[in-house]
């Protein structure tokens, strides 16, 4: 259950950017971890790039810094507008992440951050199976999102973020094994990594060159 806090961080910029801000200093500062889980990827400029549920543009941002070609993606249309305000450089498409208006094989790297917590087990699903039908073989997908603390101490604060911000979904991506959803979707997990406290969880998976078989 989320307070009136959560509708105001969608509402107001300002508010959203604040809260982004104050959690992003425990990892060095919101442009670290906006770039966390993308940053060390071997990627030419010229790679085609999604910027998975944008937002309001603020991992975008980041992500037009290193590479020419940037889609951003959201259902919502306010975000989006603001999103295209932040970041005009880039190139925004209204949908939903778990039927995106994309070809087949159009993306060599698409990055989620903080959204997949947002998504029920159904929509991560569809999510994941979508993520993998529109990157092209040996393409990335670098996400980051909550994970259990294996320190004590963080989970008062996560319990508290919960309830002032975020839904049950947020809960229930506690409950499963990411990285294991990701093996089961065929993607090759290259990387996983811990930080808060093992509070967050940054992955890193590629689609095979060639297919796996069944």
């Amino acid at each position: 259950m989320a307070t009136f806090l959560r509708t105001w961080s969608y509402q107001y910029p300002w508010l959203y950017d604040a809260i982004s801000a104050l959690a992003a200093i425990a990892v060095g500062g919101s442009d670290r971890l906006h770039r966390l889980a993308w940053q060390d990827l071997d990627l030419p400029r010229s790679a085609v790039v999604l910027d998975l549920c944008c937002a309001h543009g603020v991992v975008t941002k980041a992500l037009t810094q290193a590479f020419d070609q940037v889609i951003g993606l959201d259902a919502s249309p306010q975000a989006i507008a603001r999103a295209r305000k932040r970041v005009p450089q880039a190139t925004y498409v209204e949908a939903f992440a778990e039927q995106m208006p994309f070809a087949d094989a159009t993306f060599d790297l698409v990055h989620i951050s903080m959204a997949l917590h947002e998504m029920t087990p159904q929509q991560r699903r569809a999510i994941l199976a979508e993520v993998w039908r529109v990157l092209k073989p040996g393409g990335w997908f670098a996400l980051i999102d909550f994970h259990p603390p294996e320190v004590p101490l963080f989970w008062p604060g996560m319990a508290l973020f919960f309830w002032l911000f975020e839904t049950e979904t947020a809960w229930q991506l506690l409950q499963i094994d990411l990285p294991q959803q990701l093996k089961e979707n065929k993607f090759l997990l290259e990387r996983k990594a811990y930080v808060l406290g093992r509070s967050l969880q940054v992955l890193q998976a590629r689609k095979p060159l060639s297919p796996i078989a069944d």
